[in-house]
């Protein structure tokens, strides 16, 4: 499949794409909130952002951004956090998996989630509602847009798992990867050591924090 990301920063990214990392790498920045979870269990995502704004209940963007995405590309959509219509289906699912779009994430609701499980295409959303939308509103593609209290910008790095949607700026790329693998290799490091019969307490320096709070056992 032809990729519209650059090949480095693709495998770069895969390397690292878990969105728990990626958030920590950032300095605890990117997270959508809580509530926009993957709609089935070890749905996964990665690519870039081709962002929708749709109005509330209405699903005609979407529609259209399946037809404009380029392979690779994640769909990140708001509906201003409407909840009460399933914008996005079995039909959408598989008509954006055939053109190689790589996921979607939505503030709104989604319905037919056991056929998009099926499918095996990646979907994070807000909710899930049985509730038809309207195809006749108009709205905006790639232009910033706000999703789960973050500023997504076209182009920029999306990956979503398990623990939800971190979104990487496309700028900072480079440099939350790198802090991404340093924070592996350390966490690997801990792993290895509590194994080794060590203390959280002593591996992540928490002993100092419990003196000053007066919690310490000597």
């Amino acid at each position: 499949m032809t990729t519209n990301l650059a090949p480095a920063s693709l495998s770069e990214l895969e390397a690292v794409a878990d969105a728990a990392l990626l958030h920590e790498a950032m300095g605890k920045r990117g997270a959508l909130t809580h509530n926009i979870k993957p709609v089935y269990p070890g749905a996964k995502v990665f690519g870039r952002a081709f962002t929708v704004r749709c109005e509330p209940g209405d699903n005609l963007m979407l529609h259209l951004a399946i037809s404009q995405a380029r392979p690779d590309d994640v769909l990140v959509a708001t509906t201003g956090g409407f909840l009460e219509a399933g914008g996005w289906g079995e039909i959408a699912s598989l008509a954006a998996q055939l053109r190689g779009i790589r996921g979607l994430v939505l503030d709104g609701s989604v319905r037919d989630v056991d056929a998009i499980a099926r499918l095996n295409f990646p979907v994070f959303a807000g909710g899930v509602s049985i509730k038809g939308t309207t195809k006749r509103k108009r709205g905006e593609l790639n232009r910033p847009i706000t999703v789960g209290g973050v500023t997504v910008n076209p182009g920029d790095y999306v990956v979503g798992d398990t623990d939800g949607v971190v979104v990487v700026p496309a700028g900072e790329l480079d440099q939350v990867v790198a802090r991404a693998q340093a924070i592996k290799k350390t966490e690997e490091t801990i792993m290895q050591r509590l194994r080794q019969g060590e203390l959280t307490l002593d591996l992540l320096g928490l002993t100092p924090v419990l003196k000053e709070l007066g919690l310490d056992q000597e």
